[in-house]
């Protein structure tokens, strides 16, 4: 840890920041950002935020950091860089797959580790305020990192760095009452590019700039509680946690650093989960699997659920058993989404499974999704 106490300056926080391990690092002015606020009322108004209520709680102080922290002269904002290459996937089973941020170790924690290194070093060298924020706080981290000049906005609304990064970076800010001087804002562009918009597996990316979260498979696969539309579960693949289609498909993540930092190395089965596994783990294990992983932010319930989808487009009668059994599950999620994957890959067992749960099941909502996934079984190939 730096025992440096000279007043600090822009280039001393900038090269501090890197000794740390960030690979990007930029100061803003922490000022309103009323055409970023503008955009929001707009995509809060539309409904676009679907069950976030936290987003529309949090949006004034947001879009404005003098009212997050009023004493804040300067924002310092990092980003990390996490993607590595996907390990080989196993053929000889039923996987889904997870997006690659969450491969590794929970970014959370190892953000929040180097940032609070930062911010002790910031009051040893005459800050009096010094407090960070990864993704757990009310800020635009996207748009307070295109005012640093870390990035520019694409049109699937990821902020794609100026170095050889592309958009698999993590960010962070750090709000201080030291007047820092500011960088330029990142300028760039996607010109006529729209593969991102044409490639979106849900159609979430409804234009430019602008992603209707109730449609993209980040959201419900992390986010989103309890059923997800039925016209949009044969959309999510086999995704259980997140989605990189947007991602992977940019021509500006082509040619990038990957395997810099060894904490997102992808873990064993991490980028391709046994989705039997999934379905079928208890609380315990759950909690040990994921107690230092990002995938914990879905919960077991949601996680058990997005393996019944992923098993149900994967429309392999090896799955038939381990949906039979989730049909008798305590939670009427898991049930009523494992009926649905029955429905999805059909034959005479799924038909007589569901069936007879028809006759048994007490949850109304449940009872709907087997009359439906019994339709759909009728049809199955």
């Amino acid at each position: 840890m730096s025992t440096d106490a000279r007043p600090a300056t822009a280039g001393w926080v900038k090269d501090r920041a890197r000794s740390l391990g960030f690979d990007l690092v930029g100061i803003a002015r922490p000022q309103p950002m009323p055409e970023h606020e503008a955009r929001l009322r707009t995509w809060l108004a539309q409904g676009m935020h679907g069950t976030m209520a936290y987003v529309a709680r949090h949006a004034d102080r947001a879009a404005d950091p003098t009212r997050l922290l009023p004493a804040a002269r300067s924002v310092i904002v990092v980003g990390l860089a996490y993607r590595w290459d996907a390990p080989e996937p196993h053929d000889d089973r039923l996987q889904g797959r997870v997006s690659s941020y969450a491969w590794g170790n929970d970014y959370h924690r190892v953000m929040e580790r180097k940032l609070r290194t930062l911010c002790e070093d910031l009051m040893r060298s005459g800050a009096r305020l010094a407090r960070f924020y990864v993704d757990t706080g009310p800020t635009l981290d996207r748009a307070l990192a295109q005012r640093a000049g870390i990035g520019w906005f694409g049109k699937n609304t990821m902020v794609i760095t100026r170095t050889r990064h592309g958009s698999y970076v993590f960010l962070g800010e750090v709000f201080t009452d030291l007047e820092l001087e500011p960088d330029p804002p990142a300028q760039g562009s996607c010109g006529s590019c729209r593969i991102c918009l044409d490639r979106c597996p849900t159609g979430a990316i409804v234009a430019p700039y602008v992603v209707d979260a109730r449609r993209c498979i980040s959201y419900l696969t992390i986010e989103h509680r309890g059923w997800i539309p039925r016209p949009l579960r044969p959309l999510i693949g086999t995704w259980v946690f997140g989605c990189d289609v947007c991602q992977d498909v940019c021509p500006h993540n082509v040619l990038i650093q990957k395997g810099l930092h060894a904490e997102f190395a992808p873990r064993r089965d991490a980028a391709y989960p046994d989705l039997v596994e999934l379905l079928e783990m208890d609380e315990e294990s759950y909690r040990e699997r994921f107690r230092t992983s990002a995938v914990k932010r879905a919960k077991r319930q949601g996680l058990r659920r997005n393996a019944a989808i992923a098993l149900g487009n994967l429309r392999d009668p090896r799955a038939v058993p381990v949906l039979i059994r989730a049909l008798q599950d305590e939670d009427p999620i898991v049930r009523g989404h494992a009926a649905w994957a029955l429905g999805r890959i059909g034959g005479p067992q799924a038909r007589a499974v569901l069936q007879a749960r028809l006759a048994s099941e007490p949850d109304l909502p449940v009872r709907d999704e087997i009359a439906a996934a019994l339709r759909d079984a009728e049809s199955a190939p």
